[in-house]
């Protein structure tokens, strides 16, 4: 790595950011992408390292906020674009990269840290751990619910693009401060990552938009013609209620369309509702993939962050070889309402584990105890891992809704 110098980017060096980026990913449609980008590309926030004056791997993030367990609003550093070109890998590039880029996070307002990663053996040796799961959930149409699922009987309405983002800007915030992991909106930025048209556009036609008076989809139809006839793919965007009965209403919206052979949703989660209201739930395919990987960079600060199930008093003994001021003994008590309280101990440690293992349980996605069975985390003290397993787990798997 002597050879190689990591710096903080600046203006100037936009087209720079998306030629490496573009590079790194074998990315032919780097003119869409620099674009598309553009109005939301931050240099302050942004690194890249250098092979003396050639530019070769980047990385950058937005500052945002997300919803942690107990419905507690939080900021959050979301990296994004960070790549590394060919020719220039397995030389300390991404390490620099990540490490320049949590050593901003660390101390500010956040000391969190976000990502979706390109490949899954790459971030836990930064510490990121698996902190949430997305399932790929394709429906047939006409996919009958239960008898018993209450539909709400409104309407949903098709309508234009302006009409239907001044509604999701009124709506979607009550929603998603109640859901674990989504994030918050306020910059607008999430317009050009999941409804931008010219987005993996392919044969896709144009974002379309149904509101019902307590939720929205927003979806992408693409046109299939069989020699049975039509069968188009509607792929779901998002989805958003803020009732069970309006959900059931906007599911049913979608699988009693015309046309349609199947419904497509690639940001579902693992525990979507709806494949429960079916009368015959096999009907539903999913593949569940990992979706938020999450680094805890400012350890304490973020346990106390969250809301616990569960009373605990219990010790954490945590190694982290990438934020070593992060290892050590912890002890982290719950208190009244699930508010916690962490600091520095010299008492023996009762759990044992890494940084990545606490990240990966951290939003509820995992359970300690089922990390523990795969041999990742310790009980040091008998009873210690049921106690603080019982603490961290959600009543519901949290969630993303949108990628970065």
């Amino acid at each position: 790595m002597a050879d190689l110098t990591t710096r903080s980017l600046s203006a100037d060096d936009h087209e720079l950011f998306f030629d490496v980026f573009t590079a790194a990913f074998l990315d032919d449609s780097r003119d869409s992408a620099v674009e598309r980008y553009r109005a939301i590309f931050d240099p302050a926030l942004a690194h890249g390292t250098f092979d003396g004056d050639e530019a070769i791997g980047v990385a950058g993030r937005f500052e945002t906020g997300i919803t942690l367990p107990g419905s507690v609003q939080h900021p959050v550093a979301a990296i994004t674009a960070v790549g590394v070109k060919p020719g220039h890998r397995r030389r300390g590039a991404l390490t620099s990269l990540m490490r320049a880029q949590l050593d901003d996070v660390r101390g500010n307002s956040s000391g969190l840290a976000a990502l979706y990663a390109s490949e899954a053996s790459i971030y836990g040796r930064f510490g990121f751990g698996v902190a949430s799961y997305e399932s790929h959930l394709t429906l047939p149409r006409g996919a009958a619910f239960l008898s018993t699922v209450d539909v709400d009987g409104r309407r949903v309405s098709e309508v234009d693009r302006e009409t239907a983002l001044e509604f999701v800007h009124q709506r979607y915030p009550a929603v998603a401060a109640t859901r674990t992991g989504w994030l918050s909106r306020a910059d607008g930025s999430w317009e050009v990552r999941v409804i931008d048209d010219r987005s993996e556009r392919g044969d896709l036609g144009e974002t379309r938009f149904a509101l019902h008076p307590d939720g929205y989809i927003i979806y992408r139809p693409k046109p299939n013609w069989t020699n049975q006839g039509p069968a188009y793919h509607l792929r779901v965007l998002e989805l958003v209620a803020s009732t069970p009965q309006a959900y059931a209403a906007l599911w049913r919206y979608l699988l009693d369309f015309d046309l349609v052979g199947e419904v497509h949703w690639r940001k579902a989660a693992v525990d979507e509702p709806v494949v429960s209201m079916l009368a015959n739930s096999r009907l539903a395919e999913r593949q569940i993939i990992d979706a938020l990987w999450v680094r805890l960079v400012d350890l304490d600060r973020v346990l106390e962050a969250r809301r616990y199930s569960a009373a605990v008093d219990v010790v954490l003994d945590v190694t982290d070889s990438f934020c070593p001021w992060n290892a050590g003994r912890w002890r982290l008590t719950t208190g009244a309402g699930g508010v916690a309280s962490v600091a520095r101990t010299d008492d023996p440690g009762q759990i044992a584990l890494d940084v990545s293992d606490l990240a990966a349980a951290y939003l509820g996605g995992n359970t300690l105890s089922g990390l523990a069975r795969s041999g990742r985390v310790a009980e040091l003290a008998p009873g210690a891992l049921v106690e603080a397993s019982r603490a961290f787990a959600t009543d519901d798997a949290p969630h993303c809704l949108e990628g970065f």
